[in-house]
């Protein structure tokens, strides 16, 4: 190989003196390169057509398959003030057993017979009840007998103004024959007047009719007083019904009075009772809430509120709790443009934080240390990150989950779909476009969503 003519103006340089120069020059290597090139280009061909596993991932973290399973904060639904620990942070505890005690800081709850002095306080009330029970239970006697004693005065009255009737009717008939007894005695007198002037009947005869005239004259006026005290007799009788008719309504009436009053008095004192026997009872219930207890059996956390005579308001957290029986779950989220790509039951797989592994995106299968799991929830609504909460329980079909992990560790999560080639997923990559929109088999769709519920 002679030189190149550009390096006739430069004599001194010559490329051939190079090793490297003369083996890339040498026709014998471009026969080795060109094979090299064919087996890479057949090998990048074949490369691009081998199945490729569409995957979505996400970030999340180890938690609980229900709510119940998950840590848990005691709070105590009443103020107090914290008096004795019966356990430590880390120590195991019994569904029941008591985690501390406490005491109450408000005023009207530190009397230490508040129980017996609120239970006296009912049977007192009681006690009244049954008074005005019985109070109206003789107010309704005393009704009853003025109702019928009324009925008997207001009878009585009505035969005396019946009987008052009756003598004015008689005394009236009295009264007419009275007068018809005068007009017959006026009639003989002016006939024996008449006969003795013309003498035919002497002056004794007519001083007896006269006698006769004025002793009749007399009996009309005597029974025309008796007339008019009959008639006297029906007004006073009249006016002693009326009199007893208001009598008796305003005796009734003030023991009506007096009974709704009792009435009264008892629906408040009963009242009062009720109120009474509720406080009672909160009393008890609060005197309860002293003792702090365990929910279920698990493991104490944490103590958020922990000196000796420190307070606290109610509804603050007082100490964390770890349930000791649980089931692992992953709570992952994924981003809303993948968010129809997800279904119940489909599987991921799951690498956890502080586990060695090594992960094939494209071919899960080939990849180590991920664990298999199904996805058992899926949130309706966005979350505060501005994605989508899914819910990932452990595969049956697969390896356990590792034992030692700890709920709150960190989780990365491999959502499987499609197969597609290499060349496909590059292509759909560089035009950014989102994996294949599919829907699950029916069939399996349906077991697993069915699997879910029966858990």
């Amino acid at each position: 190989m002679g030189n190149f003519p550009y390096q006739k103006d430069k004599p001194n340089f010559d490329l051939e003196r190079f090793e490297a120069f003369r083996m890339v020059f040498n026709r014998k290597h471009y026969k080795y390169f060109n094979r090299f090139l064919l087996i890479f280009a057949i090998l990048l061909l074949i490369i691009l057509f081998l199945p490729w596993t569409q995957t979505i991932s996400g970030r999340g973290y180890l938690t609980t398959l229900t709510p119940d399973q998950r840590p848990q904060t005691l709070q105590s639904p009443i103020p107090g003030k914290i008096e004795k620990w019966y356990v430590r942070e880390g120590d195991f505890v019994n569904k029941g057993d008591t985690i501390l005690f406490i005491s109450e800081v408000k005023s009207e709850y530190f009397d230490p017979q508040l129980l017996n002095r609120t239970e006296q306080q009912i049977d007192a009330k009681e006690l009244s009840v049954v008074s005005y029970q019985e109070k109206v239970k003789a107010l309704d006697r005393q009704i009853s007998a003025l109702t019928q004693e009324k009925a008997l005065k207001i009878s009585q009255a009505k035969n005396k103004l019946q009987q008052a009737y009756l003598k004015v009717k008689s005394d009236s008939i009295d009264f007419e024959a009275a007068k018809t007894n005068l007009s017959i005695a006026e009639t003989q007198y002016n006939r024996t007047y008449s006969l003795m002037q013309e003498g035919l009947k002497a002056m004794t005869d007519v001083e007896e009719k006269k006698l006769k005239l004025q002793e009749t004259q007399a009996k009309l006026i005597s029974q025309e007083n008796k007339l008019l005290a009959a008639r006297n007799e029906v007004l006073n009788w009249q006016v002693e019904l009326n009199r007893i008719q208001a009598e008796y309504a305003d005796k009734i009436s003030k023991a009506q009075s007096d009974r709704f009053t009792a009435q009264s008095g008892e629906f408040e004192t009963k009242a009062q009772v009720a109120k009474l026997e509720n406080d009672f009872s909160n009393y008890e219930v609060r005197q309860g809430m002293y003792y702090v207890r365990a929910p279920q059996d698990g493991y104490v956390n944490k103590a958020i509120k922990s000196g000796i005579g420190e307070t606290f308001k109610e509804g603050e957290g007082l100490v964390n709790i770890m349930p000791a029986n649980y089931d692992f779950a992953v709570e992952t989220y994924v981003a809303p443009i993948d968010l129809p790509l997800v279904h119940l039951g489909e599987e991921v797989r799951i690498q956890f934080d502080g586990w060695p592994a090594i992960v094939f995106r494209g071919w899960p299968n080939l990849s180590y240390g991920t664990y298999g799991g199904k996805i058992v929830a899926i949130e309706n609504f966005i979350s505060a990150n501005g994605k989508y909460r899914i819910l990932v329980s452990p595969d049956p079909n697969d390896h356990p989950w590792p034992e030692d992990i700890r709920v709150g560790s960190g989780a990365y999560t491999l959502g499987l779909l499609e197969n597609v080639p290499i060349w496909f997923e590059i292509w759909r990559k560089l035009n950014g476009f989102p994996p294949n929109y599919y829907q699950p088999n029916e069939t399996s769709q349906s077991n697993s969503t069915e699997k879910v519920s029966n858990k």
